[in-house]
């Protein structure tokens, strides 16, 4: 009770009536303005501000139209191998002499391309049906490369046709040269399986290695030509590698997505 009367007095003395009240210390007040600053920073750069997104993928440079296997259409021994990995050859072009039990026929192309892979030599022995040959399809051998790229189906619906595109070509150092350029051009509409794939591009295991994540959509990339580099595209680099590409060469692809607002991800 003592101590209560003593409380209720100071309370009530009148020497206290003109003490000024401190409501909040000067590094109160600096701190609370430097946070509202912060803030309305951080509101406006949700608002007007944008954050970059790529995704990264897998493809390979080729002619855009696809291969096929040669297979072939008698059995016997080869006798003679008619043409060499890499030329390009007209339809109808002769490949392999083949003797059969009936005298030697020769295996033709089916239509014209270079021809990227010959699985067969002299002294084979071949079964009807047996594959001899890939060739991937070219109309002219001045014909410009492009980069299929194989993306995740479940992020396919993010990518645009004009997304830039910067690739970096397992035969080219990257360090040394910099990355190709290019752009999209188109997006499947459909995964592929891996025999699609394979079929494609003339070659199974590429189909296994471009699907061993699931099915994928195959983007289409246009590579950006230009007359300054050796090669005929255009690099990061000034003048790009002192050489010329090759179609089949695996490559890796950045694709830069469409740019968002960071408030964006905060609304439904």
């Amino acid at each position: 009770m003592q101590f209560r009367q003593q409380a209720l007095a100071k309370l009530q003395s009148a020497e206290d009536i003109d003490l000024p009240v401190r409501y909040a210390r000067p590094q109160g007040w600096l701190a609370l303005a430097v946070t509202l600053v912060v803030m309305a920073g951080a509101a406006v750069w949700a608002v007007t501000g944008t954050v970059s997104n790529t995704l990264e993928t897998t493809g390979i440079l080729t002619h855009g139209q696809g291969s096929y296997v040669l297979q072939s259409p008698i059995a016997g021994q080869v006798t003679s191998v008619l043409a060499q990995e890499g030329s390009t050859l007209r339809a109808g072009a002769p490949l392999l002499k083949v003797r059969t039990a009936r005298g030697t026929t020769v295996v033709r192309t089916i239509a014209a391309g270079r021809l990227t892979t010959l699985s067969v030599s002299i002294g084979s022995v071949l079964a009807t049906g047996a594959n001899v040959a890939s060739v991937e399809r070219v109309r002219h051998s001045g014909d410009p490369l492009v980069a299929t790229l194989y993306v995740p189906a479940d992020r396919a619906a993010s990518v645009r046709p004009g997304a830039s595109v910067d690739l970096s070509v397992q035969s080219v150092p990257t360090q040394t040269y910099g990355v190709l350029r290019g752009e999209v051009q188109t997006v499947g509409r459909t995964a592929l399986s891996r025999q699609q794939i394979g079929s494609y591009l003339g070659a199974e295991q590429l189909g296994e290695e471009f699907s061993k994540h699931g099915p994928p959509v195959a983007v289409q990339v246009r590579l950006h030509r230009t007359s300054a580099t050796r090669s005929g595209y255009r690099w990061s680099s000034p003048e790009g590698p002192p050489f010329s590409l090759g179609s089949m060469t695996l490559a890796n692809g950045t694709i830069h997505l469409a740019a968002h607002h960071p408030i964006d991800w905060l609304l439904p």
